[in-house]
């Protein structure tokens, strides 16, 4: 008579051996798709960080970099016109309007305070005029005309050009300082100054402008 045995029970590792060695296969790839996700999103901080840096550079560099705006004669009419070329008494007795150009380079507003302009002849002061205190507007160009009578009453014989009553060009020079802010942005204000020094040459006979420079 055949003997009964035992039916055999299976376990679930002993039914499939390799499960376990699936579920430590998932896990890993599960740990490398997170840390891949987190070098991702460290990539994505770290590009935003520098781009965001990049972009405060340049705001700094070109926006809220402050330049020293110019301060220039740009052009001048002379009426009336009185040249007396004499070698015993040389003078003159001009009166000039001077177009005057303040440019601003800054994206700010530039705000001057009120000075003078002064016009010289080999050194010795001849006229001024005054210069109201005004605003240039941001990245732009203020001008304004003055007007100043050159006479030469204070000039000695002497200091006269020695071919002076052969010219044709009495040469002057101009100068002048102007004082202000440049504010940016409403929330900055920073002390800027800027000089003027320009030479002219004055034809007589056509008693206009031959040639103008500054510096």
């Amino acid at each position: 008579m055949a003997e009964n045995k035992p039916a055999s029970v299976y376990t679930s590792s002993q039914v499939n051996p390799y499960g376990r060695v699936d579920e430590e296969v998932a896990m890993v790839a599960e740990k490398e798709a997170r840390r891949k996700k987190r070098m991702k999103c460290f990539m994505y901080v770290a590009a935003f960080v520098v781009f965001q840096t990049g972009v405060i550079l340049i705001f700094a560099l070109t926006v809220m970099k402050v330049r020293t705006p110019k301060f220039r004669v740009r052009s001048a009419s002379f009426d009336p016109f009185n040249v007396t070329k004499s070698n015993t008494n040389p003078s003159f007795d001009i009166s000039v309007i001077a177009e005057l150009g303040v440019k601003n380079p800054n994206f700010g507003l530039y705000k001057y305070q009120s000075s003078t302009i002064e016009f010289y002849y080999r050194n010795i002061k001849v006229g001024e005029a005054r210069i109201p205190r005004a605003r240039a507007k941001a990245r732009s160009t203020r001008k304004f005309n003055v007007t100043a009578v050159l006479s030469s009453a204070n000039v000695p014989r002497e200091d006269f050009d020695a071919q002076f009553a052969n010219s044709t060009v009495i040469s002057l020079r101009s100068q002048s300082r102007l004082r202000g802010k440049v504010e940016l942005m409403k929330i900055m204000k920073k002390n800027k100054s800027t000089n003027m020094n320009c030479t002219m040459e004055i034809n007589i006979s056509s008693r206009q402008l031959r040639s103008l420079s500054c510096r």
